[in-house]
């Protein structure tokens, strides 16, 4: 069904978040080729259905197999919550069974009770992560002692696309969340970042922890995704490498979107360090 050729790395996300994603993979894995697909016409996957997500999740990632991907990464976390295991056990068997499609979720959770010291982790997400309760299943998986509180930040995504990350405003709905986080358990030492537009949101977040914590010698690790996901995937592609010797390795990287792409090229420049330029592309 699809072409056995090697193909570019794929990432998707609903939207833009995943861009930062990408960036943070690029800059560990800069030699491979890498294809984006922003599903911006749809988005925010967050407050939709398990039963859409996953169908639209599918159809993107039908999509860059197409494009010619051995490998996808789910740069998104709703997608993960809802659609990944699905897509694991339904689709790669009955259509791509030697392709592989890996989200963001479960390598955070394997390693955040490394970070904690009082075993008690928050995770700031989208309303449909939280309700999905993917982190406290997957966390559990590796560490059956640390508490986990999930806060579903809603319009926090939304600021950020908005270009308004630094804002008053932001700040503001940052202050709110964070102090119904800590409000509810005070004894959180680490906040995960459980959605991919929150590294943008990182100073307020730090700068509201340092003003609460002041004074009481509490310290606060605060962990955005890239990075640890980035690092999962590298050591994936050394522990596979029948999937490995499937990547090109060019270094180049081709956008896409189901929106209007000089929209998107636009609005990426609030996500990466570099201006680029995408393609529109249909779905379903």
């Amino acid at each position: 069904m699809f072409s056995d050729a090697p193909g570019p790395i794929g990432v998707f996300d609903s939207g833009y978040g995943g861009l930062t994603i990408l960036e943070e993979i690029r800059r560990l894995l800069p030699g491979y080729d890498y294809v984006y697909l922003g599903d911006n016409a749809r988005s925010p996957y967050g407050c939709r259905s398990f039963d859409v997500v996953y169908e639209f999740t599918r159809q993107a990632v039908v999509k860059l197999f197409e494009l010619g991907c051995h490998l996808v990464i789910l740069g998104c976390n709703t997608a993960s919550a809802k659609a990944l295991r699905s897509i694991q056990i339904r689709v790669l068997p009955e259509i791509a069974p030697d392709r592989r499609v890996l989200g963001v979720i479960r390598p955070t959770a394997e390693m955040v009770g490394n970070v904690t010291k009082t075993r008690h982790i928050g995770v700031l997400a989208t309303e449909g992560t939280a309700r999905s309760g993917s982190y406290e299943l997957e966390i559990a998986k590796f560490f059956p002692d640390v508490i986990v509180n999930t806060q579903a930040c809603p319009l926090w995504a939304a600021i950020v696309e908005a270009g308004e990350a630094d804002s008053d405003g932001a700040a503001y709905f940052v202050r709110k969340r964070l102090d119904e986080l800590l409000e509810r358990d005070s004894e959180i030492d680490t906040i995960l970042l459980g959605c991919t537009h929150y590294p943008l949101l990182l100073k307020q977040i730090s700068r509201y922890c340092i003003l609460r914590l002041s004074g009481t010698g509490h310290q606060m690790a605060i962990l955005p995704q890239g990075n640890i996901v980035a690092r999962a995937l590298e050591n994936y592609l050394l522990r596979h490498p029948e999937i490995e010797d499937k990547c090109t390795k060019g270094g180049a990287c081709r956008y896409l979107t189901t929106e209007n792409a000089d929209r998107f090229g636009e609005c990426a420049a609030t996500f990466l360090s570099e201006r680029i330029s995408a393609e529109h592309i249909s779905l379903g």
